[in-house]
């Protein structure tokens, strides 16, 4: 789904403005912007907790490596 040009943008909002009326419609706008708000707290939340995890998966791999590496016998 592309962006949407300021045509689409009317359209919609003229709908909205038919369908729940014009005193629900700054009612909707706040709801569904703090909606977006959470979604994107609870995204980069969950962006950060994964990252994280990679990180000591990768520290531990290195650490197992250096430690094999430790214990091979030198040629």
């Amino acid at each position: 789904m592309g962006n949407l040009g300021f045509t689409e943008m009317m359209f919609i909002f003229v709908v909205a403005l038919l369908v729940f009326g014009p005193k629900k419609l700054p009612e909707l706008g706040r709801q569904i912007g703090k909606g977006l708000s959470e979604f994107r707290r609870a995204s980069s939340e969950l962006r950060g907790n994964l990252e994280r995890e990679i990180q000591n998966l990768d520290q531990e791999v290195q650490a197992a490596e250096s430690k094999t590496a430790d214990h091979e016998p030198r040629g």
